[in-house]
């Protein structure tokens, strides 16, 4: 199991936006430049983005707007925009467990309750970081850089 890229990309938008918002015009090019990849797949992550409610796109003269101040915006609010879990469960199970096989018959009981308190465990980290947290450590870095 992996998240998807997707998930730092959206992080390193918000960061782009939050840094660059007084100086530049953050368009889906701009931000493709930052981060080094096809304008295409930004304008996917800010059209999901958009759809949770996080961000407004300004179509035409281009630009981005928070919906929330960054302290309100935690990596979970950004994960379940990008990374949408099918019927809310981070692990997805084999489908037919044999029911003839003592494990087969017992799996689910024995590892359901480890990976919810797994997912929880993670979600619960997620929960603890907000975008407010990006926009400090990056100002700590362009202090170090200055």
């Amino acid at each position: 199991m992996q998240i998807s890229s997707r998930f730092t990309v959206a992080l390193h938008i918000f960061t782009c936006v939050d840094t660059f918002k007084e100086e530049h015009k953050v368009t889906s090019d701009f931000l493709a430049a930052s981060i080094n990849t096809n304008p295409v797949i930004i304008r996917k992550i800010l059209t999901q983005l958009k759809n949770a409610g996080l961000i407004n796109v300004i179509r035409g003269t281009g630009g981005i707007e928070l919906t929330r101040d960054l302290k309100d915006i935690t990596f979970y609010d950004v994960y379940q925009a990008i990374e949408p879990l099918e019927d809310g469960e981070l692990f997805r199970f084999h489908e037919s467990p044999n029911p003839e096989c003592p494990v087969g018959r017992n799996i689910h009981l024995l590892l359901d309750d480890k990976l919810k308190s797994i997912q929880e465990a993670m979600e619960s980290e997620m929960k603890k970081y907000t975008l407010n947290d990006l926009r400090s450590g990056m100002q700590e870095l362009l202090a170090k850089e200055a």
